[in-house]
């Protein structure tokens, strides 16, 4: 099946192989009334590889809903020159779209404008990470374009891949050794009303590959032998897997909120990360990210600065912020002169039960004659206030 394996939540509240099946019978047969809610406004198909399908299940979903009656425009499309996916577009209208010069080159870019003034129920975007060439449009992003269209009433049903979620992007790089330069902040992604994940064994996508499904034959020994190896398309189908695990344990939640009388459960734990304006330290946040969704807890990001400490720094807490407010954290700055003192005050003051430092690159000789590291001052305090303490390594992001 070209399209791969699609599991996902296809009806706000509900999730997995029962839920799919729900909804596929009401997208096919239309005799179904009552029995699931209607589709949101914002849909993601997920996948964890280039050619595991997702253009084709976005493109089958716009075909469904024109079926239906919807009026349904392709707003962008990438078809990467597969003749499969070229043919899934069928008769479906595509909004022409704006070619921009840059550096000597061409390139076809979604023409926002164009599909706001056509307003059309449903847009069908390709790829949410995309970066948008410069000139191309008001937006930087395609994930910003998305939401204006979103903002409009427009409905919109787009593909992206795990490794661009910004809170699974360093994971990410650390496993392929590819650099994830182009990302799409949680926030985004989390207010899909329908994520469904296009799934494919590392097997199959592996057999595609060589029948020339996905790159140009010339492209085939490379990226089998590095990005497409079988324990990198494993691990990848771990992370899609795992987030969409933590995605349906919250619609459950809200679910039970909405339909039952039990009050949902809240989770006891409140993770709180302190940082450095230090190269690094983005990892650290996004460490503590993952330690939060997979707790279910509430995340502050912390900054303690001290005299001096922070001028000339603005780049990197501008940063930081950025990468604070993408995980869906929020962002504290504290001036005290005691910075260890300060930090067990404030996460005492917010009931913080975990937090998450950044390990200390100080030798032995400079913790004994500055009186011990932060690190270890910090982690003696938290103990004593019966906090658990994380220590991570912030780690280089893989140059290719």
């Amino acid at each position: 099946m070209p399209s791969g394996d699609r599991i996902g939540g296809d009806v706000p509240g509900t999730w997995g192989a029962a839920a799919a099946i729900a909804a596929d019978a009401a997208d096919t047969s239309g005799e179904i009334s009552g029995a699931v809610e209607e589709t949101g406004h914002f849909r993601i198909h997920l996948g964890v590889a280039a050619g595991v399908g997702k253009t084709i299940a976005m493109l089958d979903d716009g075909q469904r809903r024109r079926a239906h009656g919807a009026d349904v425009v392709i707003a962008f499309v990438e078809t990467h020159g597969r003749p499969v996916t070229e043919s899934r577009i069928g008769s479906l209208e595509i909004v022409p779209q704006r070619l921009v010069s840059y550096r000597g080159n061409q390139f076809r870019e979604m023409d926002l404008d164009a599909v706001l003034r056509r307003q059309p129920q449903v847009a069908l975007v390709d790829e949410l990470a995309h970066t948008n060439v410069p000139g191309s449009g008001r937006h930087s992003k395609r994930w910003q374009d998305v939401l204006e269209l979103l903002d409009a009433e427009i409905d919109v049903v787009t593909t992206v891949n795990i490794q661009h979620l910004e809170s699974i992007a360093d994971i990410a790089e650390g496993v392929t050794g590819v650099r994830v330069r182009e990302r799409v902040p949680d926030w985004v992604v989390r207010q899909a009303d329908q994520i469904e994940l296009v799934d494919a064994t590392p097997e199959q996508l592996r057999r595609r590959m060589l029948n020339g499904n996905i790159y140009p034959a010339e492209q085939v020994p490379q990226a089998l032998s590095h990005f497409f190896r079988t324990d990198n398309l494993a691990a990848l189908r771990e992370l899609a897997l795992r987030f969409l695990a933590d995605e349906t344990e919250g619609e459950l939640q809200r679910y039970l909120a909405r339909y039952r009388t039990l009050a949902p459960w809240k989770s006891a734990e409140h993770i709180m990360a302190c940082v450095t304006p230090e190269p690094g330290a983005d990892a650290i946040i996004r460490r503590a990210a993952r330690l939060a969704e997979m707790s279910h807890a509430d995340l502050d990001i912390v900054y303690i600065a001290n005299g001096s400490d922070g001028r000339g720094h603005d780049h990197w807490l501008a940063e930081l912020r950025q990468v604070t407010s993408d995980v869906g954290a929020s962002w504290h700055h504290v001036q005290a002169e005691d910075p260890a003192g300060a930090l067990i005050e404030f996460a005492r003051e917010e009931h913080a039960t975990q937090l998450v430092l950044g390990a200390s690159d100080r030798n032995s000789l400079q913790e004994l004659v500055g009186g011990g590291s932060m690190v270890r001052r910090i982690s003696r305090l938290a103990a004593r206030a019966g906090m658990d303490v994380h220590i991570v390594a912030a780690h280089e992001a893989p140059s290719s």
